[in-house]
């Protein structure tokens, strides 16, 4: 069984499989050589002119605990970085991409370290958030099949791109799909200029940064997860980007 769809087997199983001792279990197996950084700041918008079902991804090893207590449109808390407002739009490929009202939709994402709330103090995060749930939050979608977040953009850490993590559900509650949010990558990217940003805190800079070309989560289907990013450091970013799930 390769590496990733056991990933994507424990996201799925839930809290109990977090007992694995998965050290780095979001990085790639073999480690490529660091891909061109040639891609533009904008991006794709994923899945724009594709009714096809989005790519399932792991939800491990940081699923939010208990989602349903995290019902906010405004996920930073404590977190300091840069401005970033995240709109996703869900889709129904069983009804041509329709927007889908209604359904439940769960995001969260590590801070400008590269930690995660609700979890630490172990070889995977040696820093311990258990007891905060920033950069974590649930809303339904509108009339478009739209959910809009308040945050701070993420920065990243070691073996994975910089990414979103999306579960959604229908409005029963029934799982429909765990994904991914890729985002652009080069020299005038959000990634690049807020990673430079020390101003704004971002003290990890790129070196080290695995791009999604050798990401284990994204090489094989960046491009119906790439995201849109729009804005400067100063005013704050915008992440756009359709999920399509069958519903």
């Amino acid at each position: 069984m390769k590496r990733k769809e056991f990933l994507r087997g424990l996201g799925l199983m839930g809290i109990s499989s977090l007992a694995i001792p998965i050290i780095n279990s979001c990085s790639k197996d073999d480690v490529s050589d660091i891909a061109s950084d040639s891609s533009s700041s904008s991006g794709s918008g994923s899945s724009s002119g594709d009714c096809s079902v989005s790519p399932s991804e792991t939800a491990g090893p940081f699923p939010t605990i208990t989602p349903s207590s995290l019902v906010k449109s405004n996920i930073v808390m404590d977190r300091t970085g840069v401005g970033f407002t995240i709109k996703i739009t869900i889709k129904n490929t069983k009804a041509s991409c329709a927007a889908l009202k209604g359904a439940i939709v769960d995001i969260w994402y590590c801070d400008k370290d590269g930690y995660y709330s609700e979890y630490g103090g172990t070889s995977m995060q040696s820093v311990n958030y258990t007891s905060v749930h920033f950069l974590r939050g649930r809303q339904t979608t509108d009339d478009n099949g739209l959910v809009t977040f308040t945050s701070i953009f993420p920065s990243w850490y070691s073996g994975r791109a910089t990414h979103i993590h999306v579960h959604v559900y229908n409005a029963s509650g029934t799982s429909l799909l765990v994904t991914q949010i890729a985002f652009p990558e080069g020299a005038n990217s959000a990634v690049a200029l807020v990673n430079a940003s020390t101003a704004n805190g971002y003290t990890k800079g790129l070196n080290g940064y695995t791009y999604n070309a050798s990401d284990n989560v994204f090489s094989d289907s960046v491009a119906n997860e790439m995201s849109t990013v729009t804005g400067s450091v100063a005013d704050g970013f915008v992440l756009t980007h359709t999920v399509n799930v069958a519903s």
